[in-house]
């Protein structure tokens, strides 16, 4: 990254930095995207069941591992105040803490999960799908979370297309494994939803061993030496990238795990309903991708303006991404009304579940406008280190208005399942007003700090 001076220069370095995470963000995104979609070529039970499986895991995973972005706007400021050999001892750190919360994930999993799908209202066969696809996928949790840590690093140096490069790759070698362990291809053994646990799984340990040896190899991440002297773990350091992450993990998870609880709530409908509703969220998911990574942009670009003390530079960064985050929506949400029959023929060959998907699809129209704001404001305020009030106002945003005016329109209005995502339109607009005053305040503070020194 360096220094910019004119608002074209600004709006070039934002697009150099955004599109490598963006294709990162849509290669990961695509494991999950491919698992559902074959999944659903499989059977609606298997669809079921893989919806139910990430529906458990994707709050958690991001959640965590939205700890270990705090490494991102912690290196971003040391590069930014010149404070290069700070760097390798917070990457090592990040890297010990992602291994240890990977290894505390699968241990309190191996005793919750029983309990939690016996509790859940649903048929044997789905409940087992979700159960071995879990199962499956705790092959590669370890190497997932420390590639999040690696990448963490790598995307503050602002070496995004290392990223998306690495991601790209190993792409491919996802849908093969899917086509080769869902299907049965070749010789393969036909596991259904159950495969594509164990291909993300593989996939998982691919991306982390090539990330490993990028940084360890390759330039710029040479320079600063990480992995090439050990480091004892250090609590203290620990403390400071929780103190961050933490805020950040339980942002991220109250606005994930909202749409996982509104799954599980629809456990007790039909098969088909649960099918419908995760393909259209899946793919409301997959445009989300969108704002989540112009968001992860402004967040480096914040981070490394802020630690050099050029806050108006940092300001017009995040001003310059939400109206590219706005304008993006608007062209997604008309490709998502005039092709919602199309899109839902990706997932299924079902004509009841695509007929109902194509509804669902309509409703995340809605979701579009609020992404487009709320998503790339958490990332600016997480550039300024501005994370705990943004914590508070995720919680009350999803849980306190969002939720339960889904569930009162789903359970006393004629919506039923759709009245759901009623309420996740609602979560996500409060989020979208609350943040907007935040940003504004934690901008006006810091320009005053900056006149005041």
């Amino acid at each position: 990254m360096k220094q910019t001076y004119t608002l074209k220069q600004k709006v070039r370095q934002l697009i150099f930095i955004l599109l490598p995470i963006f294709l990162t963000q849509l290669g990961l995104f695509s494991m999950t995207f491919f698992d559902t979609m074959m999944s659903g070529k499989s059977s609606p039970a298997d669809l079921a069941g893989v919806a139910i499986g990430s529906s458990l895991w994707v709050p958690v995973f991001t959640g965590l591992s939205g700890i270990l972005l705090a490494i991102t706007p912690i290196v971003a400021q040391q590069i930014g105040a010149k404070k290069k050999e700070e760097v390798p001892f917070s990457v090592t750190q990040g890297v010990y803490l992602s291994f240890f919360m990977a290894l505390l994930v699968i241990l309190a999993g191996s005793f919750v999960l029983n309990p939690i799908l016996s509790s859940m209202d649903l048929a044997p066969k789905v409940r087992n799908i979700a159960h071995d696809f879990l199962c499956a996928l705790s092959i590669g949790m370890v190497p997932l979370f420390v590639y999040n840590a690696l990448r963490a690093y790598i995307d503050a140096l602002g070496q995004t297309k290392v990223s998306m490069f690495i991601t790209l790759l190993s792409l491919p070698v996802n849908v093969l494994l899917n086509y080769l362990l869902i299907f049965g291809n070749y010789g393969f053994p036909r596991l259904g939803g159950v495969g594509a646990g164990y291909a993300s799984a593989i996939t998982y340990w691919i991306i982390c061993l090539v990330a490993a040896h990028v940084v360890y190899h390759n330039a710029p991440f040479t320079a600063y030496k990480v992995f090439r002297r050990f480091y004892s773990i250090s609590l203290k350091e620990w403390k400071n990238i929780l103190k961050i992450g933490i805020p950040i993990g339980f942002s991220i998870f109250f606005e994930t795990s909202i749409f996982s609880a509104v799954t599980l709530l629809m456990s007790g409908y039909s098969t088909t309903v649960i099918a419908s509703h995760q393909a259209a969220m899946n793919f409301a998911s997959f445009l989300y991708m969108i704002p989540l990574s112009i968001s992860m942009g402004l967040t480096i670009l914040v981070g490394f303006e802020t630690g050099a003390k050029r806050i108006k530079d940092s300001i017009q960064y995040s001003f310059l991404g939400i109206c590219l985050a706005v304008v993006l929506a608007c062209v997604c949400g008309m490709i998502l009304f005039f092709l919602r029959e199309r899109i839902a023929s990706l997932y299924t060959n079902d004509p009841e579940v695509l007929k109902l998907t194509a509804h669902f699809l309509v409703f995340a129209l809605f979701f579009q406008l609020s992404d487009a704001i709320q998503a790339p404001i958490q990332g600016a305020l997480r550039g300024y280190k501005d994370v705990n009030v943004t914590l508070i106002m995720s919680l009350i945003s999803y849980w306190v208005i969002g939720l339960p005016i889904g569930y009162l329109a789903a359970h006393f209005t004629n919506l039923h399942a759709f009245g759901y995502w009623i309420g996740l339109i609602a979560g996500l607009a409060a989020g979208a007003i609350t943040l907007s005053y935040r940003l504004i305040i934690v901008q006006r503070k810091k320009m005053k700090e900056l006149y005041a020194g």
